[in-house]
């Protein structure tokens, strides 16, 4: 059984492999396609195992896996181009099936306060139209700060500031069982705290959408 799923596994990451080009449009629907396959081998063959065809169990899943795997990396792609669109936010892929989206705390709060400011209202609204046409995808919200004040200040405030987006979030539509939010406080910083400029970066909630 394992080395029949080994082989289905390799087959599907030369797709992978063959489908990196950053010049294919639908290059990230292919490694989608490609990783949902391997995951559908594994567990197909698992499955096939304890009827008997293990084989034909790796097959069915590989194919189940490739479908759904195509589907979460096209959507994915359509929702990132939808988010680019968006004034006031940096839009990222760390990996197929989750998008970042960050916003600096300066351009959402006022010096040490977890209240929206009016003018970042319309971004976190247009995010919160993006998230209701995506409504099978998990939502995490984070809070950061920079060094700047004690530990224990900067935690609370990265969890109340966090909490603030997700609220408004929910209050303009996006299902609450989707979203979470959570504070780091200053122990995951971007950048060096030691220049306005790093501090910055550092002071932002991010915005993690990952595929279900």
């Amino acid at each position: 059984m394992i080395r029949k799923a080994f082989v289905v596994i390799l087959v599907t990451l030369f797709v992978i492999a063959c489908a990196s080009s950053k010049d294919d449009p639908n290059a990230k629907a292919k490694r989608g396609a490609g990783i949902g396959a391997a995951a559908g081998a594994v567990a197909g063959a698992v499955i096939g195992n304890q009827s008997g065809s293990s084989r034909t169990g790796a097959v069915v899943g590989a194919a189940a896996g490739a479908a759904v795997g195509a589907a979460i990396g096209h959507r994915m792609d359509k929702q990132e181009q939808e988010l680019r669109q968006i004034q006031g936010v940096e839009v990222t892929r760390p990996s197929e099936g989750e998008i970042t989206v960050r916003l600096t705390s300066d351009i959402l709060f006022d010096l040490d306060s977890a209240t929206l400011r009016s003018e970042s209202r319309s971004t976190l609204r247009d995010l919160a139209s993006n998230f209701q046409r995506y409504p099978d995808e998990i939502i995490d919200v984070e809070g950061h700060t920079d060094s700047s004040g004690t530990t224990e200040h900067n935690q609370v405030l990265s969890e109340r500031r966090a909490n603030s987006v997700r609220d408004f979030l929910v209050d303009n539509g996006v299902p609450s069982r989707n979203v979470t939010a959570v504070g780091y406080g200053e122990t995951r910083p971007k950048a060096t705290n030691s220049t306005p400029e790093g501090r910055q970066l550092n002071r932002r909630v991010e915005i993690h959408i990952r595929a279900t």
